[in-house]
């Protein structure tokens, strides 16, 4: 970490360019506010650092939480109110709020449509600045400025006050904050007269649902920089004044001041996910004799080196701040939930510690996480081309979860539980680190728990996904069955699930190849054919399946959730990323490239997605959906089916027109940014590298397409440079003539990617018409 930071204070050193090395500071190309409309909790968290447990965010609405445990809720554009600046923002993870206030008392949050019926305070978003590791607004109902900044374990803030004699900091601890569920028990007291302590416990909807025994536990310890006046406490009983302490259900603090015009409070709170005394160990690690604006500085100096690492110079400003905005919330992501001491929660509710290298570093971080799901598509890709580290803290964050819980974790929530779809692609997405090199762990271990994964139903938990599992081995395929359930049998989402286990069957098997496990392997290649008994020869369309062999009647393409899950059998016929070339036999080439072409021209005219409904499932009817994950890789497929001028023209025009600069129009419109995953597609996408099969092949795999920068100097994971080059580029001349690897012609529109990992230069030469001769010669592997 240190070199990191200290490599990261000098501005991120770009590219070379006409012969002159060019600089940029990159943070002016991050807008956190872009897509903010309705966002998920975890996604505007600008006060943090890279996969920082410390996630500091402004909170418009997250005291109402959600009914389901998914919805949008935390900081919306349209609203004008904050209610409270919140510390942790993670899958099914809220807690610890603090607002500053003056004038009368209140203790509650209040209504957005009723100002003034509690603490909350209006805003003007001319007086906002987000950036990366900084936070500014200023609380128009108070006069009071708030910052705010991070490093991984520790949030900084500064209140500067209006002269006023009943200014104040309200510590709202038990109440719920976005995805966080009920709370079942907080605490917070002063220790001293200027420290503080605390905890908050809460029960998510999708521990409820998927791990009903889990808790996730919150814990903090402070610091404020100015002694109160008097303290008092509240709950959901009511008041105490004169009290410094509150136990249970609403337990807060509130500090009283008397305040000086453009006086600045400042607060430094440490985090843990396993008690209050690692929390006062991290703030001491890293706090100690920090101030706030060398906070921000060491925050934003980290942004700058891990945004560097992929520099991209074109003419079009537009497309650097999607670029640059969609790296950063790649890279803010998943959240460490370990301390600094390697201490980590684990769902018994016992503390377990990471192991240390030689070195005596510990060597990897614990993570919660969101569901991977559509995330092997992007994430996992860039993590490998750029980021291993991430990767192998995620391989290693699974087998600590499969160690104790016999089971793979889909998302996770403190070794809790917390499936989101219900299908766990976890040992598709080790498999691929497996392929791509990152093998930094016990691999038989890891193969033990893929296998298991894709084969095994026995004892099964709820919460580890994959629930039909033994009916899609039994038969090849997911049985349809009607009601809202999966279970042994089948299930409500047959149809998708196929498809899902299909491709990850189909990366336990190249894994067990390569392993030598030659059983393993025959059985797994047989499984990921499945897509083939619920593919419909009459329709040329995936159709649900029954049990008795018989396809369901009344079947609607257009329909989502019957038997397909946040998607519909359009979108999910082209779900065969692991055997390409067998779908497009099976369909009939031309067929299968005048219909993929024409849902795309189609699909154009709504966005390619759901339109400007701002919901996130808009997209879901729709014949092609971007703002979800089951269609991501269909605008790649063209490669496999000899048009790869068409996954030129389409994954430029996604680019060009789904993914926006303005908080309404981010993601789509309706968007569902998972933890970076739609973030990441962009930033892969418009570099022109993809692979439809997540890096899983034997031997992996980049497709090639249209770049959108004319230059992009590439920091790989060993450390290697990349640069790839688009000469000619423009917004119209989006196809490629004629490519170079290497100063060799390349007369395929795909490599190997352990050519590509080698480094070197890679130069596009672009037109405005396809050059339909170039990229055919021989189409990309397709099962290996």
């Amino acid at each position: 970490m240190k070199t990191a930071i200290r490599s990261g204070f000098a501005i991120a050193i770009s590219f070379v360019s006409a012969g002159k090395l060019m600089a940029q500071d990159l943070l002016k190309y991050v807008d956190p506010n872009i897509g903010t409309a309705h966002s998920r909790w975890f996604f505007y968290t600008p006060a943090a650092v890279p996969y920082g447990m410390a996630k500091l965010a402004p909170s418009t609405n997250g005291h109402y939480g959600n009914p389901s445990g998914w919805e949008a809720v935390g900081y919306d554009t349209r609203h004008n109110s904050i209610e409270g600046f919140v510390h942790f923002h993670e899958w099914q993870v809220g807690g610890v709020s603090v607002m500053p206030a003056t004038g009368e008392l209140k203790v509650k949050p209040g209504e957005l449509e009723k100002p003034g019926s509690g603490y909350r305070s209006h805003f003007d978003r001319k007086n906002q600045i987000a950036q990366p590791g900084y936070y500014k607004v200023l609380l128009d109902d108070y006069h009071i400025t708030a910052e705010l900044t991070a490093t991984k374990h520790v949030g900084f803030h500064r209140y500067t006050f209006p002269k006023n004699d009943r200014s104040r900091l309200i510590f709202d601890i038990g109440n719920t904050q976005g995805e966080s569920g009920d709370v079942t028990d907080a605490g917070v007291k002063m220790t001293d007269a200027t420290h503080f302590e605390g905890y908050v416990v809460t029960y998510p909807k999708y521990v409820k649902k998927y791990d009903e025994d889990g808790k996730v536990a919150m814990y903090f310890y402070g610091e404020v920089s100015k002694k109160p006046l008097s303290v008092g406490s509240f709950t959901a009983e009511g008041i105490k004044e004169n009290t410094n302490s509150a136990k249970g259900k609403g337990a807060g603090l509130y500090l009283n001041y008397k305040t000086q015009q453009n006086e600045a409070i400042e607060l430094k709170i440490g985090l843990s996910y396993t008690s209050i005394a690692n929390a006062k160990i991290n703030l001491s690690a890293e706090a100690t004799g920090l101030t706030f604006e060398k906070a921000k500085q060491q925050a934003q100096a980290t942004w700058r080196a891990e945004l560097g690492k992929i520099a991209v110079q074109g003419t079009d400003h537009n497309s650097k701040v999607k670029f640059y905005t969609g790296l950063f919330h790649a890279l803010l992501g998943r959240g460490i939930a370990n301390d600094v001491n390697g201490s980590f929660p684990k769902h018994d509710g016992t503390i377990g510690v990471l192991p240390k290298d030689k070195q005596g570093k510990f060597s990897y971080n614990f993570y919660n996480t969101d569901a991977i799901w559509g995330a092997y598509w992007n994430l996992t890709q860039l993590w490998a081309l750029s980021y291993p580290s991430h990767y192998n803290d995620y391989v290693h964050t699974q087998l600590e979860i499969y160690k104790e819980r016999g089971w793979f974790g889909d998302g996770i929530a403190n070794s809790n539980f917390v499936s989101g779809v219900g299908t766990n692609m976890v040992g598709l997405a080790i498999a691929g680190a497996y392929q791509t090199g990152i093998r930094d762990y016990d691999t038989q271990l890891a193969y033990k728990a893929i296998r298991a994964n894709e084969l095994d139903g026995k004892n099964r938990k709820v919460g580890s996904g994959k629930m039909d599992v033994e009916a899609f081995v039994k038969y090849g395929y997911s049985p349809f069955i009607d009601g809202d359930k999966t279970d042994s049998t089948g299930s409500q989402f047959s149809a998708s699930h196929t498809l899902e286990y299909s491709f990850s069957a189909f990366a336990a098997a190249q894994m067990a190849k390569s392993m030598g496990k030659t059983a393993d392997y025959q059985l797994l290649i047989k499984n990921s054919n499945g897509w083939q008994y619920i593919f419909d020869k009459d329709q040329k369309l995936m159709r649900p399946k029954r049990a008795d062999g018989k396809f369901i009647d009344k079947f609607d393409p257009n329909e989502p959730w019957r038997g397909f899950q946040e998607g519909n059998a359009i979108q999910y016929t082209f779900f065969v990323p692991q055997n390409p070339k067998g779908l497009i036999e099976a369909t009939g080439k031309d067929e299968f490239n005048k219909r993929l072409n024409e849902i795309f021209e189609a699909s154009e005219k709504d966005g390619f997605s759901g339109g400007k409904t701002i919901n996130a499932f808009a997209g879901i009817k729709s014949l092609y959906n971007q703002g979800n994950q089951p269609c991501l890789h269909e605008s790649w497929l063209f490669n496999f089916s000899g048009k790869p001028w068409l996954t030129q023209k389409w994954t430029r025009a996604i680019c060009d027109e789904f993914y926006g600069v303005e908080p309404i129009h981010g993601y789509g419109y309706g968007q569902d940014e998972d933890q970076g995953q739609l973030g990441s597609w962009y930033v892969m996408s418009t570099l022109g590298i993809f692979d439809v099969k997540g890096f899983t092949d034997l031997k992996p795999i980049v497709e090639l397409s249209s770049p959108v920068f004319n230059n992009a100097a590439i920091t790989l994971g060993d450390g290697k440079k990349l640069t790839i080059q688009a000469i000619n580029n423009s917004k119209t001349n989006v196809y490629i003539q004629s490519a170079t690897f290497n100063g060799k012609p390349l007369s395929n529109c795909w490599l190997y990617r352990d050519e590509l990992m080698r480094g070197g230069k890679l130069v596009f030469t672009m037109g405005s018409k396809p050059n339909t001769n170039w990229g055919v010669k021989v189409a990309p592997p397709s099962v290996q």
